[in-house]
């Protein structure tokens, strides 16, 4: 296991010295201000999540194709019945009612 953290680092390192944009942040740092970081990803930004100097997490956006679409973007659903319309059904359901 700690050739791979070893690997992990080194790639890490190489990936940082290439240039690379992403954002790196201790552990404590993400947990006191994830809903802030997370809204960073949301819009695009990579973080790398470190415990004591060495990355232990990296977090991306998600990939969205046209399945994963936000719900409120869609077309409504458009509700319809048959009959008299809801509101000439609340007026003479009134008219109806016995108020004294």
């Amino acid at each position: 296991m700690a050739a791979f953290d070893n690997l992990y680092s080194f790639l890490y390192i190489e990936r940082q010295k290439a240039g690379a944009p992403m954002k790196t942040v201790s552990l404590t740092e993400f947990r006191n201000n994830a809903s802030g970081m997370l809204t960073e990803v949301e819009h695009g930004e990579e973080l790398v999540v470190l415990r004591h100097g060495r990355p232990i997490a990296k977090v991306s956006p998600v990939k969205r194709s046209g399945d994963w679409a936000r719900s409120w973007q869609g077309p409504a659903l458009r509700l319809t019945a048959k009959g008299a319309d809801l509101a000439a059904a609340i007026l003479e359901a009134r008219d109806r009612e016995d108020l004294f």
